[in-house]
């Protein structure tokens, strides 16, 4: 989420499913197939994330939609790999979605 500068201390579930682009509904399975989403919950149980749960939603519909890794176990045994594979290779796909917006606003702007 290096993209906000000013990051809440708390998102609610409709804010992190619109931000990453995954339903509530799969937010809330990965809940509890992946020990490192731990959302807050209030009196009502509506769900908080910090900005670390946002995270490491990121890199698991990472490796899901882009790696192509559909099994819970293979995700589970990427996000463990010694230095997090994934941290350095989604890092390194967000940087080129920025290249490639920038590029296509200045062929837009010739």
């Amino acid at each position: 989420m290096e993209e906000q500068d000013n990051r809440k201390a708390y998102y609610s579930i409709a804010e992190v499913s619109q931000l990453v682009g995954v339903p509530a509904s799969t937010l809330r399975y990965w809940e509890k197939q992946f020990s490192g989403i731990h959302p807050r919950t209030d009196n009502h149980n509506n769900r908080y994330y910090r900005p670390a749960d946002i995270d490491l939603i990121k890199q698991i519909k990472y490796l899901r939609d882009e790696m192509h890794i559909t099994r819970i176990e293979a995700i589970r045994n990427e996000l463990s790999a010694p230095r997090r594979r994934a941290d350095q290779r989604q890092h390194a796909y967000e940087i080129l979605l920025r290249v490639k917006s920038e590029l296509e606003a200045i062929r837009a702007a010739l």
